[in-house]
């Protein structure tokens, strides 16, 4: 792995706080991703399950983790089992965790290799009374390829069909919301990358320079500073591309006078990071650009204040829309009549704020959490608005991760990121 090691004691408490909500009784099984194929013999890059990783730390395929607080054998109440390694191994694919390295990453002392799985899960399985499984919930899942969590959640109800079933997902999504310190470093160190991508594309982009060229660029210094690269897609829109929410072709040239809408975010160490900025092309915003620019900024820095303990996700929303309702009237894009005949379930600032305002972020970009509970502090929060002016040809977004504090104003991840319109303009004509 690219980045520093992290201290196993992250992964113990993480584990702790998984098996305090465990029933009597009962076990609950974590299985790393796939290495999916391409074609002939080629794999897209590996990429640990983060559930697998936010309880072991382990980041290789063909793991299992197997947590049983009540086995009657104390060394079985947590397990972990990874692929078998040897000299051929090593030559061909690289170092693979050894059972001593692997204790060293993970602070779980039975360290079994994953051929003896099933013996191992059988013989536990006939002290427990309840498996959990883990399935993915999340509020915006779209699944269509079987993973290897979902091939062993099929295969053991054929064999175990009369233990009790339970869903390991409502603990991870309230336990994994809430960042313990290391894991707040951890981003922290990413927003850092990515400020550093993000200084080095305000030096570079210059009228006639493409779309793919500013995404090398990032990826560049990304990968310079221990990142694996972009926590997701990266969205590098100039012109009328803005418009497009999740344009990612990144296959144009950019003009002058255009902006850019770049939304982009360097991983580390699995853990994200979520930015966009909107820059000008020939380093100088025009007036209408900068009054656009000015009322987005506006609404990020009042939705920002309202992230505090206690908020609901649903109202805060709410509230959002209405500071965008009254500045996209003030800059003539909607009217009194407008907001008066607004549907309220598609309120008028929806033609040009169409998208939320916030989501968690953490070990996944769009990250597990509570959305129906109030907020608590060391939630991790994305806050975007953005507004999107087809028939003037721009879209203006502009987005910081900030950490909920016990009292007052959120901590903002990216404040040393550079936000207000003057001060990317210094920068890119400096």
């Amino acid at each position: 792995m690219k980045y520093h090691p992290i201290n196993f004691k992250l992964f113990v408490k993480n584990r702790q706080k998984f098996m305090a909500q465990m029933k009597p009784g009962s076990l609950a099984v974590f299985n790393s991703n796939d290495i999916y194929p391409i074609g002939a013999d080629s794999t897209m890059p590996f990429h640990q399950a983060p559930d697998l990783f936010y309880l072991s730390g382990v980041d290789q395929e063909e793991s299992i983790l197997l947590l049983f607080p009540d086995a009657l054998n104390p060394k079985h109440r947590e397990v972990l089992f990874v692929r078998e390694t040897n000299a051929h191994i090593a030559v061909w694919e690289g170092e693979k965790l050894t059972k001593e390295r692997a204790f060293a990453v993970s602070g779980i002392k039975t360290v079994y290799w994953l051929s003896e799985f099933d013996k191992v899960f059988f013989d536990l399985m006939t002290e427990a009374e309840t498996i959990y499984y883990n399935t993915n919930e999340h509020y915006r899942q779209a699944v269509e390829t079987e993973t290897r969590e979902a091939r062993f959640i099929k295969a053991s109800k054929e064999k175990f069909p009369a233990h009790a079933v339970a869903k390991s997902n409502p603990i991870l999504q309230e336990i994994r919301g809430v960042k313990e310190p290391e894991e707040l470093e951890l981003m922290q160190t990413a927003c850092g990358i990515t400020e550093k991508g993000f200084r080095r594309v305000l030096d570079f982009v210059k009228p006639g320079v493409w779309e793919y060229e500013i995404e090398a660029e990032y990826l560049h210094e990304f990968i310079r500073n221990r990142s694996r690269g972009f926590a997701y897609t990266p969205i590098i829109a100039s012109g009328n591309n803005a418009n497009v929410l999740h344009y990612v072709e990144n296959n144009q040239q950019c003009k002058a006078g255009d902006l850019i809408l770049m939304d982009v975010g360097a991983e580390y160490a699995n853990y994200s990071s979520d930015m966009t900025r909107t820059i000008p092309v020939s380093g100088s915003f025009s007036k209408r650009q900068k009054q656009v620019y000015n009322a987005v900024l506006r609404v990020k820095d009042e939705a920002t204040k309202m992230l505090v303990p206690g908020t609901l996700w649903a109202e805060y929303h709410k509230e959002v829309g209405k500071i965008m309702t009254a500045e996209l009237q003030s800059l003539g894009l909607l009217d009194k009549a407008d907001i008066a005949n607004e549907n309220p379930e598609w309120p008028a600032y929806k033609k040009y704020f169409m998208h939320g305002t916030s989501h968690h972020i953490g070990l996944d970009t769009h990250d597990y959490g509570a959305l129906k509970t109030p907020m608590t502090a060391n939630m991790v929060f994305t806050v975007e608005p953005g507004i999107y002016i087809p028939e003037e040809g721009f879209g203006i977004r502009l987005e910081d991760d900030v950490v909920i504090q016990p009292k007052g104003e959120p901590k903002n991840l990216m404040k040393n990121i550079p936000i207000e319109a003057e001060a990317i303009e210094e920068l890119m004509n400096s």
